[in-house]
């Protein structure tokens, strides 16, 4: 399985970014090779609009089947929803963290946004 994670940088050990539209960019990490790469965000940083749904299409080409993020648009929920993708919210941990705990199961899955657009 492969888990992405709005990530403020380009390691396991680097900080969950609390934003998915406007994230950085993201760790994708497989569970099975244990192996991760990083996918650049930046052309949704200074978006003017529409940077969750394209962070969404950007987490769904990767193949995850489950993001992992600090807050959660409705567009961008919506999207990744569409596309099969499972939504956990998890802040103030690093990557690797955040991964570690969605494998033990200590994360629940989100419902819904849990912010407006461009908070």
């Amino acid at each position: 399985m492969k888990i992405a994670v709005s990530s403020e940088g380009q390691y396991l050990s680097s900080t969950v970014d609390p934003r998915f539209g406007r994230a950085r960019g993201f760790v994708v990490y497989d569970t099975e090779s244990k192996d991760f790469t990083y996918v650049d965000n930046k052309q949704n940083l200074e978006s003017a609009q529409g940077a969750g749904i394209q962070s969404a299409v950007t987490v769904i080409d990767t193949g995850a089947s489950a993001v992992i993020t600090g807050n959660v648009g409705p567009k961008a929920y919506s999207t990744l929803s569409q596309g099969g993708v499972s939504i956990y919210l998890c802040s103030g941990c690093t990557v690797g963290e955040a991964v570690d705990k969605l494998q033990r199961n200590e994360l629940e899955t989100c419902n819904d946004a849990n912010v407006e657009g461009h908070w």
